[in-house]
């Protein structure tokens, strides 16, 4: 397998990561929004969805490394 295909497949990966995190972020914010509507505490839940939620970013980040080594191995000869 080439490196461009390898990333490739990396790329095919983050993105499906990003959408896993994505789900889950709008499932912590139902359940945020839910306890704290049922009169429950939020803090444990809205520290996880502030994880959450840097997780994806860095996950985008890394989706963007991936398209620039991407981009670079498409132009080479």
């Amino acid at each position: 397998m080439t490196e461009l295909a390898r990333e490739r497949e990396s790329l095919v990966k983050a993105d499906s990561d990003i959408a896993d995190g994505e789900r889950r972020i709008t499932a912590q914010t139902l359940l945020v929004e839910r306890l704290r509507r049922d009169g429950h505490g939020t803090g444990e839940a809205e520290r996880l969805l502030q994880t959450l939620r840097q997780t994806l970013e860095a996950w985008k980040e890394h989706r963007d490394e991936i398209r620039v080594v991407i981009a670079r191995l498409e132009q080479t000869p």
